[in-house]
């Protein structure tokens, strides 16, 4: 059976994240659905690279694909997306052999955060707006806290029992963008919550609210502090799955751009 990998985009406002759910609608639901129409089988099976909680975007998804079908990759891309609702879009299909897996394959995936200094009218379902004025470069200084293998326990609702709560992040850049400031993260993978939890923290750093004594607390010992500072859904990006470490990551940039306002 022959195996495709789907680069996928995606809104997430209107799903209860990728994973197919009983009684909730998913991205990978939605996908699911459209193969079903669009090749008249329920004869596949699909797996993405990983989850995304409810209300979090894709620039970069990718899943592979096994199925019995004769349509070149665009066919099957253009298929796909006529049985797909506006907010989910295949951008590439191209076929792969079965030694490339979406998930097992992958070596790092890129998280991008967007916080919006002003209230946006266009934008509002891709940032988290922040009333208060934030320090980037003070939220940067401690960004790099975050880098290297830490234990992220604070910063997730895994429990530590059945699942290791270490996690190596490559990087973490905060970039300022007109009336955005976008955090980005690189890692191996991630914990449940914990981009949304890190980028909380971050932002009370930002506030003057945290120092970065305390974000090196949060490092040391549990607690429950960035559990109740977690960033909203509405602002994280799944920019990109990577499958060659050598890859370099593009210029950050934003996901959806908020227009400069003289005001704010």
């Amino acid at each position: 059976m022959p195996r495709f990998r789907l680069l996928v985009e995606y809104a997430g406002t209107r799903y209860s994240g990728w994973q197919i759910q009983k009684n909730a609608r998913t991205v990978q639901g939605e996908l699911d659905r459209a193969v079903r129409q669009a090749l008249g089988t329920d004869r596949f099976e699909l797996y993405g690279a990983g989850r995304t909680d409810a209300g979090v975007h894709a620039l970069g998804q990718v899943a592979h694909l096994d199925v019995a079908v004769a349509l070149a990759p665009e066919a099957l891309g253009r298929r796909l997306n006529d049985e797909l609702p506006p907010d989910i879009n295949v951008l590439l299909v191209e076929k792969v052999t079965h030694r490339f897996h979406a998930r097992h394959s992958a070596v790092a995936r890129t998280y991008l955060y967007q916080v919006a200094r002003r209230r946006t009218a266009f934008g509002k379902a891709f940032v988290w707006w922040v009333k208060d004025p934030l320090d980037a470069g003070a939220m940067r200084e401690a960004g790099a806290l975050f880098t290297g293998l830490q234990d992220f326990r604070s910063f997730t609702d895994d429990e530590p029992e059945e699942k290791s709560t270490k996690v190596r992040l490559e990087r973490l850049e905060v970039a300022e963008a007109g009336d955005l400031i976008l955090i980005r993260v690189r890692g191996s993978h991630f914990l449940w919550k914990m981009v949304r939890r890190l980028v909380g923290v971050l932002v009370e750093v930002g506030r003057g609210a945290l120092s970065p004594a305390d974000v090196k607390g949060f490092l040391a010992r549990p607690s429950g502090a960035p559990a109740e500072l977690t960033a909203p859904p509405s602002g994280l990006f799944l920019e990109r799955v990577h499958y060659d470490e050598a890859a370099p990551d593009p210029p950050i940039a934003p996901a959806v751009a908020v227009p400069t306002s003289g005001g704010r």
